[in-house]
């Protein structure tokens, strides 16, 4: 049976998709260097799917065990997912960024292409669309970035056509993700950050679990429906079961094309608060704070290209995002540290 590789498959988007590829059926191969992740998120993800998974630990920035991992093992396809992910840290630590997820995919490209492995599916990210002219957002809008980490995205997708175009043996799919939010049903994984975390779910949660004593909200003074900044917030079951119908569509020889994956429409960070409190029963008490640099007012997709394309698109709404993350919070008080 061909092979995937998931690079960063112990994330929080890479542990879904791992999920939702091996009851597709698919052979998966993961590595991971735990940065930003922790051992235990695969463990949880063999108990919810009966299955082992072969994993080796290995930095992406590492070109040597890369291309001993490739002199190894034949790969059909690799998902990329391994990438440093917060804008506001992207701010402060430029030079990181800029080494783990280009330098980082350079390596890999450099030794897919070494091993004749040509197929791709790239977390890329709704931040290259910068501060967009209109809304909803499709995937011929004009690309810029406001941060260094949708710099970095941008960068890699410019990488990645320009490879497409020197050699058509590749197929690249760059999956500009939206928001994504929520946990797996099962409670068994979720969101895991390290420190305060960087986006508005978790965070939420942590209040609500009295982790933290209140949400910061960065802003309340930009042109939407309350003052709070405005996102597309997608369940992440949903966006790892656009993985699986990326990887079909490979098997279509689609070159290199970019594809939203957004529910296309918006919440605020308020009202993503008020969802919360309802359905968890506790108070989120909220403070307004200066705005963060790189943060935008609205930020919405058109799904259509996916749904035409790959036959996906969201099925579960905002409930089922905030019921199964405060699942997964409740559970997992400390995330995977929990004992």
């Amino acid at each position: 049976m061909s092979k995937i590789l998931v690079t960063g498959g112990a994330g929080y988007i890479g542990s879904h998709t791992c999920v939702e590829l091996i009851e597709a059926g698919y052979n998966i191969l993961v590595i991971d260097n735990f940065s930003n992740s922790c051992p235990e998120a695969l463990k949880r993800v063999e108990q919810i799917t009966g299955k082992s998974i072969a994993f080796e630990q290995i930095d992406i920035r590492d070109a040597n065990s890369l291309e001993e991992l490739f002199s190894r093992h034949q790969f059909e396809a690799v998902i990329h997912f391994a990438g440093l992910k917060a804008v506001g840290e992207s701010c402060q630590i430029p030079l990181e960024y800029y080494q783990n997820n280009v330098s980082g995919t350079l390596n890999l490209c450099q030794t897919m292409k070494a091993h004749g492995c040509h197929n791709l599916v790239f977390s890329s990210s709704a931040t290259v669309y910068g501060e967009p002219a209109s809304l909803p957002i499709t995937e011929d809008f004009p690309l810029s970035a406001t941060n260094p980490y949708g710099r970095s995205k941008l960068i890699i997708e410019d990488m990645m056509r320009d490879l497409h175009k020197s050699d058509n043996n590749w197929n690249i799919l760059l999956l500009r993700y939206f928001n994504p939010a929520g946990a797996h049903p099962s409670g068994l994984i979720g969101e895991d950050p390290n420190g305060i975390p960087n986006n508005l779910m978790p965070y939420i949660s942590q209040v609500a679990i009295g982790k933290l004593e209140k949400l910061q909200v960065f802003g309340d003074d930009y042109d939407t429906v309350d003052g709070t900044g405005v996102r597309d917030y997608i369940h992440v079951v949903d966006l790892a079961k656009g993985h699986v119908k990326a990887l079909d569509k490979l098997n279509q020889k689609p070159g290199c094309t970019a594809y939203n994956l957004g529910v296309g429409s918006g919440y605020s960070v308020l009202q993503m608060a008020a969802a919360f409190a309802k359905i968890s029963g506790r108070e989120i008490p909220h403070e307004i704070v200066e705005r963060r640099p790189g943060d935008i007012a609205n930020c919405y997709a058109d799904p259509s290209l996916a749904m035409q394309a790959l036959g996906w698109q969201a099925e579960l709404g905002l409930e089922a995002m905030v019921e199964d993350g405060w699942n997964w919070q409740k559970k997992n008080m400390d995330g995977y540290h929990t004992n």
